[in-house]
């Protein structure tokens, strides 16, 4: 037994000392990070991987203002993949194999399968696979019989606009605007279809210059898997589908079967981009760096709906972890980045966790209550409100059970729903609007962060930093105080 000399610190405990700063406005920073060593984003946020925060919606929302999100696994390997493409298919100069239809199919059927997939259009194809035409809402909206056929009312091959696959964005543009339509196939040179060119994947980069974009010009999006062996499965379907990161999802990362879970992932996906953790010492990031891990998460127990530390008496406070965490990683001489997950409640927690060493930030609770998190407001006690959980909470863990139990079956050998001590607990947060405007918040403080501490960057601000501890008088010196709020 030993008792660590020098005390355990969270963000509340300290403050950063101003910097002399040339900066003169907080547009001249620079939020952009390393997502992983080989993966930036445009502001240093990621959204939770829960059940009650990540979805498509909050997955494409996160993506478009810079950031990412990190889908949960509590679903099938089908639904899961069905979620990552959903999000890949939501931007991009070109979506790559496009729905489509045969030619002698009903129009009932191409209207369905427009709502099952939540598309404008279809590309229309022979047996053998040549574009016929294309089929869109337009010509569906006011069809007087949905027994027709596809080839009797979709614009026809003669008179199709299409592109070529070496094809420009400029190229595209120019089509849309001179021909006034909303969709162009790309043909591969046999006259096959390739892929889709709409006028709002133009426009889309236009409108969110800021978005987070992979190498053809979709959005960023992650996804979290577990460690039993039916994982396996689950990862690579996901990398097939197109994700960009796999995140470890466990509470204890510094565990032999974490360290052999990346380990595996590396040698049979050796450019798969992987985050592993949860750790919260120098020993934990050190050992998951060395498997072989593209990033490294770092909290154990910070989150606001997280019992871990009650129940076990295990965790680190959440600053001190962040900083042992960083040792570990230099201790390797590997240069990965490190992400803080947990903690954050407000814009100055974040720029404390970056300016101790993370390089970016993961928030659940508090994007739980945004619009584009899972689940419809209620209203309680006359305030609108939305549910959020900590994926150690009971419900969670049983439904993890039941989603394991279907993708391993040595899970039939787990503990039953009796003997699960839950380490979260399930509460209600307000509703926050859009995610949008809380991100908003949290980067403007960010800047504002950057310019007092002399920094044009974040790497910058690590440079610069210099916390002071601060006393239970100093916390509450911090905020209002002696005057009545409005």
């Amino acid at each position: 037994m030993k008792i660590r000399e020098n005390k355990g610190l969270t963000f509340d405990d300290v403050l950063l000392i101003p910097q002399k700063s040339s900066i003169t406005s907080r547009q001249q920073v620079d939020t952009s990070t390393r997502l992983t060593d080989k993966i930036r984003i445009n502001i240093p946020i990621l959204s939770a991987n829960m059940d009650t925060v990540t979805e498509t919606s909050m997955a494409i929302a996160m993506a478009n203002a810079g950031g990412i999100g990190i889908i949960h696994r509590f679903m099938s390997i089908e639904h899961h993949v069905k979620q990552i493409k959903l999000v890949k298919r939501a931007q991009g100069v070109m979506v790559e194999n496009p729905y489509c239809i045969n030619s002698n199919e009903l129009v009932e059927k191409a209207i369905e399968l427009m709502r099952q997939y939540k598309v404008g259009g279809l590309v229309v194809t022979d047996d053998g696979g040549f574009v016929n035409g294309i089929i869109t809402t337009r010509d569906v909206n006011l069809v007087p019989n949905g027994k027709l056929l596809v080839q009797d009312v979709m614009t026809k091959k003669e008179k199709l606009v299409t592109l070529q696959a070496n094809f420009s964005v400029d190229e595209a543009r120019r089509l849309l605007y001179e021909n006034r339509i909303e969709k162009i196939p790309v043909l591969n040179p046999d006259g096959t279809v390739r892929g889709l060119v709409t006028a709002q994947d133009v426009l889309k980069p236009v409108r969110n210059p800021n978005a987070a974009l992979d190498e053809k010009g979709r959005l960023r999006v992650g996804a979290a898997i577990g460690v039993s062996k039916g994982e396996i499965a689950r990862a690579e379907a996901l990398l097939e589908a197109g994700v960009d990161v796999l995140v470890l999802d466990i509470a204890h990362g510094h565990a032999d079967h974490c360290v052999d879970m990346v380990r595996t992932l590396r040698a049979n996906h050796p450019n798969a981009q992987i985050i592993a953790g949860n750790v919260a010492s120098r020993e934990g990031a050190r050992d998951l760096t060395l498997a072989g891990a593209n990033a490294i998460k770092v909290g154990i127990g910070p989150g606001s709906i997280c019992t871990t530390r009650i129940v076990t008496g295990f965790g680190v406070p959440q600053l001190t972890a962040i900083m042992d965490s960083a040792e570990g990683i230099r201790d390797t001489g590997i240069d990965i980045p490190l992400i803080a997950d947990g903690g954050i409640q407000k814009a100055g927690d974040l720029v404390k966790a970056l300016a101790a060493g993370a390089e970016s930030i993961m928030i659940g609770s508090m994007f739980a209550g945004t619009e584009e998190a899972p689940g419809s407001p209620v209203i309680r006690d006359g305030q609108k409100v939305k549910v959020v959980r900590g994926m150690a909470s009971l419900a969670a863990t049983m439904g993890r059970k039941m989603v394991e139990s279907n993708n391993d079956e040595s899970a039939e050998d787990q503990e039953d729903w009796m003997k699960v001590v839950p380490e979260g607990v399930e509460a209600v947060v307000p509703y926050r609007g859009n995610v949008g405007e809380v991100l908003h918040q949290l980067v403007g403080g960010l800047r504002s962060g950057l310019s007092y501490g002399g920094a044009e960057n974040i790497k910058k601000l690590q440079e610069n930093a210099e916390f002071i501890e601060i006393t239970p008088a100093g916390i509450r010196e911090s905020g209002s105080h002696d005057v009545r709020k409005l």
